[in-house]
């Protein structure tokens, strides 16, 4: 079956491009893989009229509004392989099954690399958060940690005090701490650690202290932390260009550096959260939208015509 766009990922960045693409009244198939990032979260918070909803009924009432457009599709499969195929590409589902295609929509976020701590990863998205914007305020003035694995995070305990006057620096004796930086912690009111953290321990998926290298025990109630992030491995197979961070690099309308491919959302950015993805999605969405429309619009023309297409104006 062929489609105009194939939409990779079922989150925000990818429902919101599907509306868009569905209301322009294009044959849409988004592609769910069921592995959200925001699996651990509870709630999803920064999104008008949706704040405080979970995410899983965020994704239900998005589906939900897709079926009002018999011309979007959703399938919870995933995508095994994308390749060039007669002007467009063959899209390989995890369902054994193929589809073609005349543009990819990429909106299948990031893998977040949890570092090797244990209790980490029970508490991870509970108690342990990325975005103080996404969690902040339902914790607000509790004891707070920063875990700080590279210099440039350790101005980050100086934005998470707007939460919380209580916060302390852990670095995991990943790096000096460099005097002037030391200096400011401290005329901050802001704890350093800079010893190894043996372990985080909790109940309920409710951090109750940090334990460092030789046994020491820093009671803290959150834990900020962002860990390292990779692409998934479809991005890396079909070779779109990354930025210096490993994020996909696209223009303003969205396009990688593969004609035909566009990407959105967290696979695109450090500046990651729902409303920030589905504003990214919807962007997309449009412009992919724009593009076929021209393209077809094209087509008409030379057929009409057998002249090539004239340039297309530029705004001055």
């Amino acid at each position: 079956m062929a489609y105009d766009v194939v939409i990779v990922g079922g989150g925000p960045a990818g429902l919101n491009a599907a509306l868009y693409l569905g209301r322009g009244r294009k044959a849409v198939l988004l592609c769910d893989a069921g592995t959200p990032r925001n699996a651990a979260a509870t709630h999803m918070h920064g999104f008008g009229s949706r704040d405080g909803i979970p995410p899983p009924e965020f994704r239900r009432i998005s589906r939900e509004q897709l079926q009002h457009y018999p011309n979007v599709e959703v399938r919870d499969t995933r995508v095994g392989s994308v390749e060039p195929h007669d002007g467009g590409f063959r899209v390989a589902l995890g369902d054994g099954t193929t589809v073609d295609a005349r543009r990819i929509l990429l909106a299948l976020g990031m893998v977040d690399v949890l570092p090797d701590i244990p209790g980490y990863r029970e508490l991870w998205g509970t108690t342990v958060f990325q975005c103080p914007y996404c969690h902040g305020w339902e914790v607000q003035d509790q004891p707070f940690g920063v875990l700080a694995t590279d210099p440039m995070f350790l101005d980050f305990a100086s934005v998470v005090q707007g939460w919380s006057r209580d916060v302390t620096v852990f670095t995991h004796g990943t790096f000096p701490v460099p005097p002037e930086q030391r200096e400011r912690l401290h005329h901050l009111g802001i704890g350093l650690e800079e010893r190894k953290i043996r372990a985080l321990h909790g109940k309920d998926g409710h951090l109750e202290a940090v334990e460092l290298e030789d046994g020491t025990r820093v009671p803290r109630r959150v834990l900020f932390s962002a860990p390292p992030q990779r692409q998934p491995e479809l991005v890396t197979k079909l070779g779109v260009a990354l930025d210096e961070q490993g994020f996909v690099k696209v223009n303003p309308l969205g396009e990688t550096s593969v004609p035909g491919i566009s990407a959105a959302g967290d696979l695109t950015t450090r500046l990651q959260g729902a409303v920030m993805a589905a504003s990214a999605g919807a962007v997309a969405g449009a412009m992919l939208n724009h593009g076929l429309l021209m393209e077809d619009a094209d087509r008409r023309y030379t057929a009409a015509t057998g002249k090539t297409p004239p340039a297309r104006l530029k705004p001055h």
